[in-house]
């Protein structure tokens, strides 16, 4: 069931930021995710999605076209809003400090710029049990040492089913960790997303 919204001052979030890693297969799971976020969902989403460094992304464009959210590709510095999505340049590592942007051209890590493991790590540390992280699909183990980072701070977890992703590889890997809460279907992860972030309101309040 959707969660009641009050007529009053809204709640507060109860989780400050959602961080979602993708690769192969990922544009579509992405798509199916984004789409199902509200309007009014409070919490900034950050996705890394593996992309071929050489081509410029079209990414943030295709996922507001189902979006109910603001939808744009990261900027260096820039402060972190709720309500917006903000989607990894090719080629350069997304990651957060002080509540605001930061991107970099350090080394690869699991052959990938932008990595996963990085985002999660940064997400972890900046924002500790307030950090939701996804793994949707993807080849490869990048974001199974982002899972276990956030786990560690008090973060939650969540992984697309391995059987629902076009390529299981990501997704099994951070599972194999121990360090995921929670395993979801594809189209049940953003439903998911709305209930952890947004706080339900009881018929008698």
């Amino acid at each position: 069931m959707p969660n009641e919204r009050p007529l009053g001052r809204p709640l507060e979030p109860q989780f400050d930021i959602v961080a979602i890693g993708a690769s192969a297969g990922g544009v579509e799971a992405l798509h199916v995710v984004v789409s199902a976020l509200p309007a009014d969902f409070p919490a900034p989403v950050l996705v890394v999605q593996h992309m071929d460094p050489r081509h410029k992304s079209m990414l943030a464009g295709l996922l507001a076209r189902r979006s109910q959210l603001s939808v744009k590709q990261a900027s260096a510095d820039e402060e972190i809003r709720p309500g917006t999505v903000y989607i990894a340049q090719p080629d350069a590592h997304l990651l957060v400090r002080n509540r605001r942007l930061l991107l970099t051209d350090t080394a690869q890590v699991h052959f990938s710029r932008p990595s996963i493991d990085l985002l999660f790590h940064s997400v972890a540390d900046a924002y500790g049990d307030r950090a939701i992280a996804v793994v949707l699909s993807g080849s490869g183990v990048d974001g199974a040492d982002g899972v276990r980072a956030v786990k560690a701070k008090g973060g939650t977890t969540v992984a697309q089913n391995p059987a629902s992703a076009a390529h299981s590889g990501m997704p099994q890997a951070a599972r194999a960790t121990g360090c995921v809460d929670v395993v979801l279907p594809l189209e049940e992860i953003g439903p998911a997303l709305v209930s952890l972030v947004i706080p339900a309101t009881g018929a008698d309040e």
